[in-house]
């Protein structure tokens, strides 16, 4: 589906649906720098891809200077070429009632969840960073945009801004050519929904069971790819019609 010659960043991509994404785009041909916090981590997915030539590693605290993060990207263009798609995977949830929320904790939470993205996305827009015409970028949000649970409000309200926010790039973006999606998952399996107080009981509300990380990683390389050359602006929600 890719060559190596399209070059990926793939955030998150030390463990759960990043690094399901970052080997899925690497086994289907494509080079992808894979960027976390931990640096141990993304040297063990590097070990298992099927390229490891293909598969770079870079650290990097997304949090730690957002505002530069357009930047950032244009370095990791000057390192490896340029640039045809952005999959940002990197997330973080708070599980928190009203009277229980903090401040701190919450702006953390929207670093990762919107802020950071959405820098990401206008640091990947710069013409002198993409492949042009062709190029896409692909964002995890979650089903917690649509269907709030008790004690999620940062995280179902960074999610759903993110998914407003793509709408607008994605019809800024497209007289370039670029494309803009986003996937909102319900419950797939990762470390992150096993805190939900619940969760042991959830898996009985799926009909086709909790989502695997391979069946979110399928959907990003296509959506990556030429093959959805003429789908932007679109947030595929993944609930196995359970809400």
């Amino acid at each position: 589906m890719f060559s190596s010659s399209q070059i990926f960043i793939v955030t998150g991509a030390s463990s759960g649906i990043g690094r399901g994404v970052a080997l899925k785009l690497n086994e289907l041909g494509a080079s992808v720098i894979a960027v976390a916090r931990r640096l141990d981590k993304l040297e063990e997915a590097k070990a298992e891809s099927k390229f490891p030539q293909n598969f770079f590693c870079e650290q990097k605290n997304l949090a730690e200077d957002i505002g530069a993060l357009p930047q950032y990207i244009r370095g990791l263009k000057d390192k490896y070429g340029r640039l045809h798609g952005l999959a940002y995977c990197a997330g973080i949830d708070e599980i928190a009632p009203l009277q229980m929320l903090d401040f701190d904790a919450m702006k953390r939470l929207f670093e990762i969840d919107y802020y950071a993205p959405i820098f990401m996305a206008k640091g990947f827009s710069d013409r002198r960073v993409n492949s042009g015409r062709g190029s896409s970028m692909l964002f995890i949000s979650s089903i917690a945009r649509i269907c709030c649970d008790k004690g999620m409000a940062s995280y179902s309200g960074a999610k759903a801004a993110l998914t407003a926010s793509l709408k607008v790039i994605s019809r800024e973006l497209a007289p370039m050519g670029m494309r803009v999606n986003s996937i909102s998952p319900a419950i797939v399996k990762t470390s992150m929904p096993e805190r939900l107080p619940n969760y042991s009981e959830l898996e009985s509300k799926y009909p086709f069971g909790f989502a695997e990380i391979s069946d979110i990683a399928e959907m990003a390389a296509f959506m990556l790819s030429d093959k959805s050359k003429w789908i932007t602006g679109q947030d595929y929600v993944f609930d196995c019609g359970s809400f």
